[in-house]
């Protein structure tokens, strides 16, 4: 789903009620503000979350919306499907109205999931190719030997597409146990990476998210709102395609 534009002389026309030719003197008078700047430009692009003001009163503000989710097992990672339930049945009906998802997780897997009305917020902050750091516990049938982890660091080949996968660091927790940073997100690609030992992946749970870790306090099938300072990390570390480390409460500092 794509942040739809408008021209700012055809929105203020329809706000308005008036002709287009009507809105020019409005620009040029310099009555109109478009995020806190004088707008004179008839085709400024603007868009459902551009705040528009005229003289003194405000014919639109509306922010965008950012969430956490804590993912249980069970639920799909869509906005709808017409068989089985979607992570959205646990927001609230305002809560969840027009929000899409930054990344997923299939339906047995748990944890961090992002999710916004903002859809270049989604794109920058979570797709494979920015690059982002994502990590996950995993837990397995059979035991984790060195051997896995230097296999996972030097990336592995898969003929079927003829791709090799990037580097990706494991970390060894317990026999079982082992928690996996990678920064893309090919399709089943972490069990696909312990199949190559024939080891199943019996548990699957998202820690982070670049810079954002899945808040502590947050229950499965709960979710919150992004504070300001983490919607703007998201961006930043995909934009630089490194982050820093998270704060120790899990909120990113």
């Amino acid at each position: 789903m794509s942040l739809q534009r408008n021209r700012l002389d055809r929105f203020l026309s329809a706000r308005l009620g008036i002709s287009r030719r009507a809105v020019k003197p409005l620009l040029a008078a310099g009555r109109v503000r478009v995020d806190e700047q004088t707008a004179r430009d008839c085709e400024l692009p603007v868009t459902a979350f551009s705040t528009i003001v005229l003289d003194e009163d405000v014919l639109q503000q509306r922010r965008p919306r950012y969430f956490m989710l804590h993912k249980p097992a069970g639920l799909l990672s869509a906005t709808r499907d017409p068989l089985q339930p979607t992570v959205l049945s646990l927001f609230s009906a305002g809560d969840g109205k027009g929000l899409h998802l930054a990344g997923r997780l299939d339906k047995h897997s748990t944890g961090l999931l992002l999710l916004s009305d903002d859809s270049r917020w989604t794109r920058t902050s979570s797709t494979p190719g920015a690059g982002v750091e994502k990590s996950y516990l995993v837990g397995v049938r059979d035991p984790i030997t060195p051997e896995y982890v230097q296999a996972f660091a030097a990336g592995m080949y898969f003929p079927f597409e003829d791709i090799h996968t990037q580097p990706a660091g494991l970390e060894i927790l317990e026999p079982r146990l082992a928690r996996l940073t990678l920064r893309e997100g090919r399709y089943h690609q972490i069990k696909r990476m312990f199949g190559r030992f024939r080891n199943p992946v019996l548990s699957l749970h998202r820690e982070r998210i670049g810079a954002l870790s899945l808040d502590p306090e947050l229950a499965p099938g709960h979710y919150r709102a992004l504070t300001d300072e983490e919607v703007q990390k998201a961006v930043q570390c995909a934009a630089v395609g490194a982050c820093p480390e998270p704060s120790a409460t899990g909120a990113g500092a």
